[in-house]
């Protein structure tokens, strides 16, 4: 059973109001209320911890046919009735291309090493670095490891700093600054790539699909690939859209499970890079509600944020193909555009379940 730990609340120096700012040393997180006061529990009280049976302990050596681990998040399409995984997804085989001795999502892992000089104890992989290292790569940023000087504590840059290097940081173990002399995302799990004798190579999926919905009575579900936390296996490391479609005489057996570099469903095809963008800016809190899908008003061409525009909202989009600049109708000025919304939302039209709205529940608000 998940036990929630009760809070251990400490002030830690003013801030820039001039007020106090308070912060929970037992569950690393911001504890100030309104006006600088203290609050009952910090913004992370909710959140219990793993129970044994939600940990793995794993230990590389065992598993001499490879080891690789993902953060795991809600697919971007999902129209099944499976449980939704969220955490950390391993397989491990005891033989190279053998079949998987373990194929399931935990929420946290401790990792054992291979060698004294791997690591000194276990290292523990949980949800929110996970999802985070996913959200920084997919973008285009590598991580680097920063330990806190006041506290040792390894760091972690969530939502928009994931996304935006810099020197100044806000440590989560003691809820002080520290600065860097060059700019940075921190994530601890750059630390366990680093050194789990992980293939950092990857090559695009040779494979392509083409389904139609009504073929698969159980539904489907869409994810962008994910850079694994850890690859230890001989085979290369698969890009592309993974898409998991469910059949049989009960709707319950999973026909397609694989990577695939071009995917058309009902006609639409999808891009495996939108399909990832859309992914990791769906685990982006400060981007809720602000993507969208836009047509140029000259060309009529879909418009497609990348870059730095795909995680930073913005009023004016200038079209890619005729240069025509537009704004996103509604309410939100400031949006990010992309296409693959469009094109999910024929799948939609088209399945034979009703998609299920599941976006990526981080375990705190966007402030």
């Amino acid at each position: 059973m998940n036990k929630v730990t009760p809070c251990r609340i400490e002030s830690v120096g003013k801030r820039r109001d001039g007020g106090t700012r308070y912060w929970c040393l037992e569950h690393k997180a911001d504890a100030t209320a309104k006006y600088g006061t203290r609050a009952p529990a910090c913004r992370y009280s909710h959140v219990p911890t793993p129970s044994p049976e939600q940990t793995l302990e794993l230990a590389l050596e065992d598993f001499p046919g490879g080891i690789a681990m993902w953060g795991s998040v809600p697919p971007v399409f999902d129209t099944t009735e499976q449980e939704v995984d969220k955490g950390i997804h391993v397989h491990a085989r005891i033989e190279s291309g053998g079949k998987k001795s373990i194929d399931r999502t935990y929420r946290a892992v401790a990792v054992r090493g291979m060698g004294q000089d791997l690591f000194a104890e276990n290292f523990i992989v949980s949800e929110l670095p996970a999802i985070y290292f996913m959200v920084s790569h997919v973008f285009g940023f590598e991580t680097k490891v920063l330990v806190c000087p006041r506290c040792n504590n390894l760091h972690l840059d969530k939502d928009w700093f994931a996304v935006h290097p810099h020197k100044k940081h806000l440590c989560e173990g003691c809820g002080r600054m520290f600065s860097e002399s060059t700019e940075g995302i921190g994530n601890p799990l750059a630390w366990l790539r680093e050194r789990s004798a992980a293939s950092h190579n990857t090559k695009p999926s040779k494979q392509s699909l083409s389904i139609k919905q009504a073929d698969y009575s159980g539904g489907i579900q869409i994810w962008g690939s994910n850079p694994a936390l850890v690859w230890t296996g001989e085979r290369t490391e698969e890009t592309g859209i993974h898409v998991h479609a469910y059949g049989g005489d009960s709707g319950g057996e999973l026909v397609i499970d694989d990577t695939f570099r071009a995917v058309e469903i009902d006609g639409t095809n999808l891009n495996p890079l939108e399909v990832r963008y859309a992914m990791a800016q769906s685990a982006l809190p400060h981007l809720r509600d602000r993507l969208v899908s836009l047509r140029c008003i000259a060309c009529g061409d879909c418009h497609f944020d990348q870059n730095h525009f795909a995680f930073t909202p913005h009023k004016k989009h200038v079209c890619d193909k005729c240069g025509q600049c537009m704004s996103a109708p509604g309410r939100m000025r400031n949006t990010i555009c992309n296409p693959v919304l469009d094109h999910l939302a024929n799948l939609a039209h088209e399945a034979v379940r009703v998609p299920r709205t599941q976006p990526v529940e981080l375990l705190v608000e966007a402030p």
